[in-house]
């Protein structure tokens, strides 16, 4: 598993393919091409993207 790039919790449910939630800070983590992409779950349910707040290296997914 990963911990996620905002919070560094371990505490990331899977909600779909390549698809996960931390529950700590409440964002929705997306795995694609080894990069973590970080998403933020809007009141309307639309996704509004993070990753603008982190480096590419903290992305970064290494198994």
């Amino acid at each position: 598993m990963f911990k996620c790039p905002n919070c560094q919790s371990k505490d990331i449910g899977k909600i779909g393919i390549n698809q996960y939630y931390c529950w700590n800070c409440f964002i929705e983590l997306t795995l694609s091409n080894g990069l973590i992409l970080t998403h933020q779950v809007e009141e309307d349910g639309s996704l509004s993207s993070l990753d603008d707040l982190f480096d590419e290296d903290e992305r970064r997914f290494i198994l």
